[in-house]
């Protein structure tokens, strides 16, 4: 029955479909027979230069900023020099791992594997996801493709409903920033809530994550001022500038033309 409303809503033929229940514990085995059979295994050169892909990262309180990586070239080892290539930086690998489901050290990660890397990095913003890490003397010719930096898309202000917490909010929101490298945030004021910060966001969810976060984790009673976008302004002398607050819009007397992002789907 399952098999058949797979078919005719999603269009899958049901012909390959393993009868599993994870309730009953049934089909793991075949699961896991059909994985080796039928995905083709990685393709890679483990004795060309090192390449890998970061695509996740987050801040231990003790190691500094953990990165998951899947090594598509090459082999990555502890006491090797690595490179960042999106920002130049080198490090020192401490240590290497894999989950299985709890983190193992490993002597090394090969072409095809997926761990974790500790290399004293201090900031999750220096391992940005997209990036390639590479071997810091014998570097790969050219970084994974598709690597671009986040960019914040929704901007608010926030700002404590106590003046006086005002230290106590810009500590909260840099510690918030080290695991979460896509979010931005810079002082501002206003002549109606006081002292606050100019937050940068992915989306309305990310904001509305974050604002919670901030109210239950570290106990902090905000004020949010309206969301808005990233607008481009061309002023009369022609010159293109970005604002992401009114406060910073030019007098109207200079201002050309105003344009907005819009999604095309």
């Amino acid at each position: 029955e399952t098999a058949k409303q797979v078919e005719e809503l999603i269009g899958l033929d049901p012909a390959m479909a393993i009868h599993a229940s994870a309730k009953e514990g049934t089909g793991a085995h075949e699961i896991l027979e059909a994985i080796v059979s039928r995905v083709p295994p990685p393709s890679g050169d483990p004795t060309a230069p090192l390449k890998a892909l970061i695509f996740d990262s987050w801040y231990d309180t003790y190691r500094g900023v953990v990165v998951l990586i899947r090594v598509i070239d090459g082999v990555i080892r502890p006491r090797m020099k690595v490179r960042l290539m999106a920002q130049q930086q080198e490090c020192e690998v401490e240590q290497v791992g894999i989950f299985s489901p709890k983190p193992i050290q490993t002597d090394t990660l090969g072409v095809g594997e997926v761990g974790f890397v500790v290399a004293g990095i201090k900031r999750v913003g220096d391992a940005q996801i997209g990036d390639t890490i590479t071997d810091a003397s014998r570097p790969t010719a050219e970084s994974f493709p598709g690597f671009r930096e986040l960019k914040p898309m929704v901007f608010a202000g926030l700002y404590p409903v106590e003046g006086h917490e005002y230290a106590e909010l810009r500590e909260a929101l840099d510690k918030l920033r080290l695991n979460d490298s896509s979010f931005f945030f810079e002082p501002e004021t206003s002549a109606a809530l006081g002292f606050g910060f100019r937050c940068g966001f992915l989306g309305l969810l990310h904001m509305e994550i974050v604002q919670e976060r901030l109210e239950r984790e570290f106990d902090m009673n905000l004020v949010t001022t309206a969301p808005g976008v990233l607008y481009r302004v061309t002023t009369t002398d022609n010159e293109v500038i970005e604002i992401d607050s009114p406060a910073k819009l030019p007098a109207a007397g200079r201002v050309q033309k105003v344009e907005e992002p819009v999604i095309t789907a």
